[in-house]
């Protein structure tokens, strides 16, 4: 047994530090980036993805597309792929199949390379997310390089992980992008669960060290509750941001609208007589990939030898992701200028984080 006494830190335990800024707009910062990937083909969008959970939908894929981000389509949505694909080839350019270490999965996605191929003449535009909730096997890492052996121009995503080590270990075998978060989710118990995890924002600080060091980069995946955990991933140097429970009670998630009614306590008058005022809101149901109700939901039951690592929770229904959307780029825009950073892409070099014992007094 082994304790590292080396403070660990989330995105509650520091603040951005302010500095003086030449832009004198939040208009002027720019948040379309460039990607680079180390094998695949390059491409440019808003580096904030959708995560491949309820949110993954191709209602999402559509909404986000307007605002050049990103999703991860959930596998449970893989056999729409195509259907998809030949309404709008041009999905490609933001929409990520994705896959778990799996054969089956992975001739439904072999079968999408080649109608690309056949229709574009090329697969330059192609993304893959391999994705499985525990990155740390040999036998994870070697899935990843047989991948990259047979497609060797696209864009893969790889994790989860949560350590430098392996994140050097996964961009060796043929990943691009590693995926980061064990157990940091809002719907997952891993950590409830097994007693295992990291703190996100150390786990981005150093495993974004790691993969630049080897030309690769890395998806900070969960752990963002709002725009400014956002923006500190990118001050800490994430490459993308993945999101599930921030676009978890939108229309888009196509999800059951549940209405709850609430005693507020409160009282009227009501002809002759004082009534209790009774309030309706409606929620989403949203779940982790990992929970009983996705393994009964998608995969026919949970498995004998496994426990739930996810739970499922109500979240309240918000209309539109453009409202979200809206909130989250403009929080970024701010942050830039307050930092004195006119592109996304140099949040990490014009930020200072200073620790905290609180974030923001509570009312």
């Amino acid at each position: 047994m082994i304790i590292e006494n080396d403070t660990k830190l989330d995105f509650s335990d520091v603040l951005i530090k302010p500095k003086r800024s030449a832009l004198q707009s939040r208009s002027e910062v720019q948040l379309v980036k460039q990607f680079k990937p180390k094998y695949g083909s390059p491409f440019e969008g808003v580096p904030i993805m959708a995560a491949n959970m309820a949110t993954g939908t191709f209602d999402m894929v559509d909404a986000l597309i307007e605002h050049k981000m990103f999703v991860a389509v959930a596998k449970h949505n893989n056999y729409r792929w195509l259907e998809h694909y030949n309404k709008n080839p041009d999905m490609l350019d933001y929409a990520f199949y994705s896959i778990g270490m799996n054969d089956n999965e992975l001739n439904g996605f072999r079968d999408l390379y080649v109608a690309v191929r056949y229709k574009q003449g090329h697969s330059n535009n192609i993304k893959l997310v391999i994705d499985i909730a525990n990155g740390y096997t040999q036998k994870f890492a070697d899935f990843v390089k047989r991948v990259r052996t047979e497609f060797s121009d696209i864009v893969i995503v790889a994790g989860n992980v949560a350590t430098p080590e392996m994140t050097e270990e996964l961009i060796i075998a043929g990943a691009d992008y590693v995926k980061i978060g064990i157990g940091p989710g809002s719907v997952c118990t891993t950590r409830k669960q097994t007693g295992i995890g990291y703190p996100q924002l150390s786990a981005a600080i150093e495993c974004s060290d790691a993969a630049h060091g080897l030309g690769g980069g890395i998806v900070l995946d969960g752990g963002m509750r709002t725009p400014a955990d956002v923006a500190k991933a990118f001050c800490a140097n994430a490459d993308l941001v993945m999101l599930g429970g921030m676009f978890a009670g939108t229309d888009e998630c196509n999800g059951e609208i549940i209405e709850r009614t609430y005693n507020t306590g409160e009282m009227r008058w009501d002809g002759g007589k004082y009534t209790h005022i009774v309030e309706a809101k409606k929620y989403i149901l949203f779940y982790g990939m990992s929970s009983k109700h996705a393994q009964e939901k998608h995969n026919g039951g949970m498995k004998k030898y496994r426990s739930s690592e996810g739970t499922t929770a109500e979240v309240p229904y918000v209309g539109s992701v453009n409202t979200i959307i809206m909130d989250l780029l403009g929080g970024l825009r701010s942050t830039g200028t307050y930092i004195g950073a006119g592109s996304i892409k140099d949040f990490g070099k014009c930020a200072t984080f200073i620790r905290v014992t609180h974030i923001h007094d509570k009312f």
